[in-house]
């Protein structure tokens, strides 16, 4: 094929042949890589999608509960004049209702914020830590302190690297309650936010989380948990121009408030949970389909590229071994 090894010609020849062999293997080695990038995206879309129903099925089956709970409240507040702790048994921050029922002046705000755990689910942490850091910036602007309480590693991770331009801190910090939501973990979370509340170290809670809407889309949203005594107006025992009667509390509605409190509390934070998994899940499963189409779609490209290369260093072979022939016949 080189018939003049230390020619000129046929020695860079050699060079151009052995540059267009190294670059047939680099395209191999690359579709290989791309191969094995797409079983695993592909294995990925496949579990999120096996998982994210099951989690759309808890959801929507949780929301009439939750909805029906927060009409309770709302009606037991309404019907209730006055809030005394007196007559209870205080046994952590979540059983003194009256305190979480009090409106105060804002000095300190208190943001539970729900990410996940693990990566490659699109803009869904990304979007959460956004709307996180806007939060904090609109309350700097009204100088009101931020204090975190962080679920999930990702947003730990970030929220630790951007709180030290913003004026916040983490104050806790939470991660099996992302991958498992159970009322378990959300009470966890919601005495230790109780805890803070009643001891005035902040002075209003609020959640950031998603709502999950379907398959393909969700919303971040704030959700006030504390002070409970916004839940409701003067209008709530209005309805059809006629004042609802007030309710009868059976022992009383001290003790009856004390255990419906803790439970609406913990109940929404629960459903937050639960709509947050959800829209992770979707998020990831979208993300992932899109990382396989476009896996496949690079696949082919190089595969298009590999064979004009072969092909052109197959031509050009032939072209040289057609050359040295004449030259010898000539």
């Amino acid at each position: 094929m080189f018939p003049n090894e230390y020619g000129c010609p046929d020695a860079l020849t050699k060079v151009n042949y052995i540059i267009k062999m190294a670059n047939l293997k680099d395209i191999k080695n690359r579709i290989q890589s791309v191969k094995s990038t797409q079983k695993i995206t592909r294995a990925m879309k496949m579990v999120a999608a096996a998982k994210v129903k099951r989690a759309e099925n808890t959801v929507k089956a949780s929301r009439p509960f939750t909805t029906e709970l927060t009409s309770m409240l709302k009606k037991l507040l309404a019907s209730v004049d006055f809030y005394s702790a007196q007559s209870l048994k205080i046994k952590s921050a979540i059983d003194n209702y009256p305190k979480l029922l009090q409106i105060r002046e804002i000095k300190t705000v208190g943001l539970l914020v729900i990410t996940s755990n693990k990566g490659l689910a699109g803009a869904y942490n990304a979007n959460i830590v956004r709307k996180t850091l806007q939060t904090i910036k609109d309350y700097e602007e009204k100088g009101i302190k931020t204090i975190l309480f962080v679920a999930g590693q990702k947003g730990i991770s970030a929220l630790k690297r951007k709180c030290k331009d913003y004026n916040c801190e983490i104050a806790k910090t939470y991660l099996n309650v992302v991958n498992s939501p159970s009322g378990e973990g959300a009470k966890i979370i919601i005495e230790d936010i109780a805890e803070y509340f009643v001891s005035q170290k902040i002075d209003k809670i609020e959640i950031i989380t998603t709502r999950f809407k379907n398959m393909m889309s969700y919303f971040v949203e704030n959700w006030d948990i504390l002070p409970l005594k916004g839940l409701y107006d003067d209008s709530e025992r209005i309805k059809d121009g006629i004042l609802d009667p007030l309710m009868e509390f059976i022992p009383d509605m001290h003790n009856i408030l004390q255990k419906v409190v803790p439970m609406y509390m913990t109940n929404i934070l629960y459903q937050s949970l639960l709509e947050a998994q959800a829209s992770e899940l979707a998020s990831r499963m979208t993300a992932m389909s899109a990382a396989t189409s476009n896996a496949e779609k690079m696949i082919n490209e190089l595969s298009v590229a590999y064979n004009k290369t072969r092909q052109f260093a197959i031509t050009q072979e032939i072209i040289e071994v057609v050359s040295g022939a004449n030259a010898q016949l000539g």
